[in-house]
């Protein structure tokens, strides 16, 4: 054998389960398409959030958290309802929450990851107490976002392999797992060109020789199919969520590519789940790409007013982050793929934040001062202020009939009416004299300021939008972004595939996106966010376990 396991991809979920098996003492080759540049896949990219149940963060906010308000948050939004293939991913979303809410801190915190202090309140949901959303802020963002949380896996793994335990094959794309007497006993691929660009960059697929290496056991670790429109098209949930979108950005680069979903299911993996996405619609062109047709989301605070392409203001629960996958389907029942933020530069500099490791420097650097500095300082922040000026999407004007001309040209469906969109914005301005109002999006917002991280650092004080003093005018087409594979691979506990016949195929495991972060989907059909890195952490932690005690 070449090693006693194999991990096919060396993204989180890889690093993750190599690090277990080090731990245990086994003897690790860890092959991936790309090169050594890219250790660490997406998660390398990501804004570090991560979901915690109970906390001492959230404690000392005064979040009152627990097992049973969380777990009765996530069946809400998992909307678990197919006996067969949700058979597994109910089981691993117990599990799951009870990590979150027990070892998961303990476990990070001892590989040195630490969190911000002010506990973000993501995907708030769609206003009923056992529906979809969070009922309380659970968003814990990574005191150096991505990187960080690839850090702390990498330079143990890293350190393995300067002793090694572990060694890497970059460059070696798997094209097929060898079966012998019905178990997975190892890998076939092909040896790509070499290459040093830099993380991200799209490489050539240009082969230069083939491979075949052996061991006791495969973990598949690959990641999900974000930038496989084909796919996404393909496994699209149409009854669901409205027609394909015929314009979509991808938010993950480019080797995202949903292969060995397929490799694994020839070699007699159950892939269960394929319709269950989770697609962003607040995706916006990088005007500064790494990757190609390089998108990234806008994390809004829950002010912006929210129109589709035809220019009516989107109905509750569709405010800006609180329930995605309602948002998706209301703008795709107009006909059109793209819908449109409007606000004011006082909601920019407040409200705005953007994904991703590279557009927050100042938390991924672990900077104090700059984070300090460009957080309470007055102005949008530098990289939102980039988009403003330089991003496609992004119209900024002093008059609302300007901002209404700027957007009828980047329109990419019908011509929007200023008068039309000037009476439904007064008429949500009226509602913001008293401290009440019937307006449902003012209501959310007055309910989101009573808690102290959002009325201090996340939420505006509400104004008239069409005030000239909170000016200029900002508006932003928004466009549908791919991000996440929930279904995949069906695993048991123990992140060991399930096969057709429903028991595992032997020396076959999978962790992380490509098994639907667990269980073959342990999202259900929704995402309570901070959910993904740390279904990662879970099940590439499973199946290191559960290889490394294996006798």
């Amino acid at each position: 054998m070449d090693a006693e396991v194999i991990v096919v991809g060396a993204g989180l979920a890889g690093l993750v389960a190599t690090h277990e098996l080090v731990k245990a003492g086994r003897r690790v080759l860890v092959l991936d398409q790309e090169n050594r540049n890219n250790l660490g896949g997406q998660a390398f990219w990501s804004l570090g959030g991560l979901f915690f149940v109970d906390s001492p963060a959230q404690r000392r906010l005064g979040i009152r958290d627990s097992f049973e308000l969380a777990m009765q948050d996530w069946l809400g939004s998992a909307g678990f309802d197919r006996d067969d293939e949700d058979a597994w991913a109910r089981r691993w979303a117990r599990e799951y929450v009870r990590f979150a809410a027990t070892e998961k801190w303990d476990y990070l915190h001892e590989l040195g990851l630490r969190v911000t202090p002010v506990v973000g309140w993501a995907e708030r949901g769609g206003g009923a107490g056992d529906g979809h959303g969070n009922s309380v802020p659970r968003f814990h963002l990574t005191w150096g976002t991505g990187p960080e949380v690839v850090r702390v896996f990498a330079e143990p793994v890293l350190a393995a392999e300067r002793a090694g335990l572990v060694r890497f094959g970059f460059r070696h794309r798997v094209d097929e797992l060898v079966v012998a007497d019905g178990a997975v006993v190892g890998v076939r691929g092909s040896l790509l060109a070499d290459t040093d660009l830099e993380r991200g960059r799209a490489s050539s697929r240009d082969v230069v020789g083939e491979f075949e290496n052996r061991a006791g056991a495969v973990i598949v670790t690959s990641g999900g199919i974000g930038h496989a429109p084909d796919l996404v098209r393909q496994n699209w949930p149409t009854e669901r969520l409205g027609p394909c979108p015929q314009t979509m950005i991808p938010g993950v680069p480019a080797y995202v590519d949903g292969r060995m979903l397929a490799i694994a299911e020839a070699a007699g993996g159950r892939v269960v789940n394929r319709d269950r996405m989770w697609h962003y619609t607040e995706g916006i062109h990088n005007w500064d790409p790494i990757w190609p047709d390089h998108a990234i989301r806008i994390i809004p605070g829950p002010s912006s007013l929210w129109f589709d392409a035809t220019g009516q203001r989107l109905p509750a629960p569709c405010y800006p982050g609180f329930d995605t996958n309602a948002t998706m389907k209301a703008i795709l029942a107009t006909g059109y793929d793209y819908s449109w933020f409007v606000l004011d530069q006082a909601i920019v500099e407040k409200e705005f934040a953007l994904s991703g490791s590279e557009q927050n420097p100042d938390i991924t650097g672990k900077d104090l001062r700059l984070t300090l500095r460009t957080r309470l300082a007055k102005g949008a922040p530098g990289p939102v202020d980039a988009f403003l000026r330089h991003g496609e999407d992004f119209v900024v004007a002093p008059t609302l009939a300007e901002l209404v001309a700027g957007m009828n040209e980047i329109a990419r469906g019908p011509q929007l009416d200023a008068a039309d969109l000037e009476r439904q914005i007064v008429a949500r301005d009226r509602e913001v004299a008293n401290g009440y109002a019937k307006d449902g999006q003012l209501a959310a917002i007055a309910n989101a300021r009573r808690y102290v991280g959002d009325r201090l650092g996340r939420v505006a004080a509400p104004h008239r939008i069409l005030d000239p003093a909170k000016g200029p005018l900002i508006a932003v087409r928004l466009n549908i972004l791919t991000r996440k594979t929930l279904g995949g691979l069906q695993t048991d506990l123990d992140s060991r595939v399930i096969g057709t016949d429903g028991n595992p195929v032997p020396g076959l495991y999978a962790a992380g996106e490509v098994a639907g972060f667990g269980g073959g989907g342990v999202h259900g059909y929704s995402a309570l966010e901070g959910t993904f890195l740390g279904g990662c952490i879970f099940s590439g932690r499973a199946a290191g376990r559960a290889l490394g005690s294996a006798q």
